[in-house]
């Protein structure tokens, strides 16, 4: 118990802290739905990485500190080039986004030269700047079907977005083979398992799932379209198939409901880098900055200014 009396004292000493060079530095801080619950409590946006920029980017504050991974960090850069973003961890990359490099889309653009390229938003800004459209989980289906006319489509990073795209859009695509790698770590035998422990339970799940999994569930759906579905009457027990973060965010949400991790190895251990000390750390030095460079940020925005032109 004293331990815990500890650590409750030396938390609220850190987040007065915080809050204290918020108002000093006009802060903002934006947590993803995979952090840390202490992560997400002190935030003053929550969400999916895409929604949390486009906050960020009608606020007055004049510095954002994202706590998410690199290539969010990127994507608040691009949407808010006058604004100072922070990411206070640097190492807290995502594999999948990393699993692409720019030259490496250039030269498939190469091999297929007629080809349109949508980007996943979890990509990194080089990426981005070197393709025709972004895409989120939530919209890339209706932006495949915006390109009906098009001829080949190359999509990147993730194949198995991909794949779920292609059985719903009903079109062929050029996939690049990479994933996430704790959406894999999600398996069938998990869900049939706990299908017949919670009988009533519903089984939603990222699209970023491998197909055997989205085959079981009952929806596939993004991190923003799981809480909002959460908050529904006809949903008491949920089997949330994604990284477990954002169970913490479902349950201060909808108290009274069950909320069932698939697998308790869905972790990211880069969503997990970021604490309470690195984000006062970060708001004392004004560190480490996440900055794209205009060539590519200019190049990046248009893809992504595309996707939301497309509505």
């Amino acid at each position: 118990m004293a331990s815990t009396r500890l650590e409750n004292n030396r938390n609220l000493q850190l987040i007065n802290r915080i809050s204290e060079l918020k108002k000093k530095r006009n802060a903002i801080i934006l947590a993803h739905n995979y952090q840390l619950g202490e992560v997400q409590d002190i935030a003053d946006f929550v969400g999916d990485s895409l929604e949390l920029s486009q906050k960020a980017a009608k606020t007055e504050a004049e510095v954002i500190v994202f706590c998410g991974v690199h290539f969010m960090a990127e994507t608040a850069s691009i949407l808010c080039p006058e604004k100072r973003v922070l990411l206070p961890d640097i190492h807290a990359g995502c594999p999948m986004a990393n699993m692409i490099t720019a030259d490496q889309l250039r030269q498939q653009k190469t091999k297929y030269p007629n080809a349109r390229v949508i980007c996943y938003i979890n990509s990194t800004a080089a990426v981005k700047a070197e393709s025709d459209i972004c895409c989120t989980s939530a919209n890339a289906v209706r932006i495949v079907l915006g390109l009906r006319d098009a001829g080949e489509i190359i999509f990147v990073p993730d194949q198995y977005l991909g794949h779920y795209i292609m059985t719903r859009a009903g079109r062929e695509m050029i996939l690049w083979p990479g994933y996430c790698p704790t959406h894999v770590r999600i398996l069938p035998r998990n869900i049939i398992k706990l299908r017949k422990e919670y009988s009533q339970a519903k089984v939603a799940v990222h699209p970023e799932c491998r197909p055997d999994v989205i085959a079981l569930a009952d929806e596939v759906m993004s991190t923003s379209g799981i809480c909002r579905y959460a908050r529904r009457d006809d949903v008491q027990e949920l089997i949330v198939g994604t990284e477990i973060g954002i169970i913490h965010r479902l349950q201060k949400e909808n108290p009274g409901k069950r909320f069932i991790p698939i697998s308790e190895q869905a972790v990211c251990p880069n969503m997990k880098l970021i604490t309470l000390e690195k984000i006062l750390w970060s708001l004392e030095e004004m560190a480490p900055e996440v900055k794209v460079p205009k060539e590519i940020r200019l190049r990046a925005k248009a893809a992504v200014d595309r996707m939301l032109e497309s509505g």
